[in-house]
C-alpha cells in the first residue's frame, strides 16, 4: 500500500488527492507540519505551495517528493530519493506553458518515474482551469502523473 503524505495549510489538496487515489492501494495522510509525518515511510510526499514549518523536514522519510520550486533549503533538508518540483520557473519539472480563463497547459519539462515505476515522459497536457492557484493545479497534476493517471484533460 502506498503511503502518501500531504503537507499543506488547509488548501484542500489532501482531499483532492484522496479522491484521485481512489482505486489505488493508497493511504493519504494530511498534516500542517512535517513532524506529524515523521516515522512514516512515505512513498510520496506532496508539499503544497502554502506549506510552512520547514525545520521538521529532515525528520521525514520519503521515496518521492513533489514540492514547489525555488525552495533550496527544503530540497537540501528533505531526505527523498527523487525530488520533483513545480512552479513558474523553467527549471521546475512541472510548469505552466500557458493559462487562460478556461484552460491551463501543464508542461512536463523532464522525465520522471511514477510510483509504479513507469516513465512519465516530457509532454504538455491541456487541463480545465477553474481559477484556483496555478501552483495548486500543478501540484494536483503532478500527483496524478505520479499515481500513473493522466490529469483530466480538456
Amino acid at each position: 500500500m502506498w503511503q502518501i503524505g500531504v503537507w499543506e495549510r488547509d488548501e484542500g489538496l489532501a482531499e483532492r488527492i484522496s479522491r484521485m487515489a481512489e482505486g489505488f492501494p493508497a493511504l493519504v495522510r494530511a498534516c500542517r507540519h512535517p513532524a506529524l509525518l515523521a516515522g512514516v515511510g512515505l512513498d510520496l510526499l506532496v508539499v503544497s505551495p502554502g506549506a510552512s514549518g520547514w525545520a521538521g523536514a529532515g525528520a521525514l522519510s520519503c521515496r518521492t517528493a513533489l514540492l514547489p520550486g525555488g525552495l533550496s533549503a527544503l530540497t537540501r533538508a528533505l531526505p527523498a530519493d527523487a525530488l520533483i518540483s513545480y512552479g513558474p520557473s523553467p527549471r521546475n519539472t512541472l510548469t505552466l506553458s500557458s493559462l487562460d480563463d478556461l484552460r491551463a497547459s501543464v508542461a512536463v519539462q523532464r522525465e520522471f518515474l511514477s510510483l509504479g515505476g513507469r516513465a512519465v515522459d516530457r509532454q504538455e497536457l491541456v487541463l480545465p482551469y477553474d481559477g484556483r492557484s496555478p501552483d495548486l493545479l500543478l501540484a494536483e497534476a503532478g500527483t496524478a502523473l505520479l499515481l500513473g493517471r493522466l490529469p483530466e484533460e480538456k
